[in-house]
């Protein structure tokens, strides 16, 4: 596997103070520096053109809706290069049965490149995987979570974690009862020094980090693919189960937008914390 084969097609780039050169070849088939001020948060979603980032009951359905890119899986496989922490919920580690959130396994012919990436950055072999439960009702068999991960929870999510998880993982314990708040998630992660959070969490977490003003960039792939909605197959947008406009505004500044064949690499600022 070599890789890219026709590297990233750079429309647009904002003027980015933070941007450093890559390793040649992420170099390359990015098409130009990339970098992040820190502390940072970053969410990573691949959309159909009519707004939909995933399909209830279909496991990996970011790969039907992407139509499997190899564009959209290297910058994947990027943005984990750079995380300290990989943050996801339980639906989407329920939804990839199989996935451990490293920066190979999103994109294997970048591998040794982006070890070369966090060797730079002083980072660690792959990031840290930190799982939001409320409910504690994670699979114990998932190769993830054997694998050793980080469970935020509340106190009644803890006591009902499997034994299995609970020796195998770190377990924080968080306030609330009902709910995991994002706040307070990000408290703890930036606490235990994770300077780059990757949000890989699905749209109902993504509009909690939004309603709490968390999220400082977007990374967004557009698919040309278009999925439509029915009540019998329910489709998920990039926010659900959080009302913004018109009370919280969000508004996002383009970046930079890239493109390989017909999908569009989108990279957003959105303010958050130093907004």
């Amino acid at each position: 596997m070599n890789g890219l084969a026709i590297p990233l097609e750079v429309l647009v780039e904002a003027e980015n103070p933070a941007a450093s050169d890559l390793p040649p070849t992420l170099h390359s088939w990015y098409g130009g520096p990339l970098g992040f001020t820190e502390p940072r948060l970053v969410a990573n979603f691949v959309s159909t053109i009519d707004g939909v980032v995933a399909i209830s009951r279909l496991p990996q359905s970011n790969k039907v809706i992407s139509e499997d890119s190899e564009a959209d899986r290297f910058v994947m496989g990027l943005l984990r290069a750079f995380a300290d922490t990989v943050l996801i919920g339980s639906g989407t580690l329920h939804g990839s049965p199989r996935t451990l959130w490293t920066a190979e396994e999103a994109y294997p012919p970048g591998g040794s490149a982006f070890d070369e990436l966090r060797r730079q950055h002083g980072r660690p072999p792959s990031p840290q995987l930190a799982v939001m439960t409320a409910s504690g009702a994670l699979n114990s068999d998932h190769p993830a979570l054997k694998a050793g991960a980080l469970v935020l929870t509340t106190a009644r999510g803890a006591r009902l974690l499997p034994q299995s998880i609970q020796a195998s993982c770190e377990v924080a314990v968080l306030a609330g009862t009902a709910s995991v708040d994002a706040r307070d998630v990000v408290d703890v992660l930036a606490d235990r020094g994770s300077r780059l959070i990757l949000s890989e969490a699905g749209p109902r977490v993504f509009g909690s980090l939004l309603a709490a003003n968390l999220v400082d960039e977007l990374f967004l792939t557009q698919s040309p693919q278009l999925a439509g909605r029915a009540p019998q197959s329910p489709r998920l947008g990039l926010v659900e189960d959080t009302a913004l406009l018109p009370d919280i505004q969000r508004s996002a500044r383009l970046a930079s937008l890239r493109r390989h064949g017909d999908h569009l690499l989108l990279r957003y600022f959105l303010g958050g914390r130093d907004g």
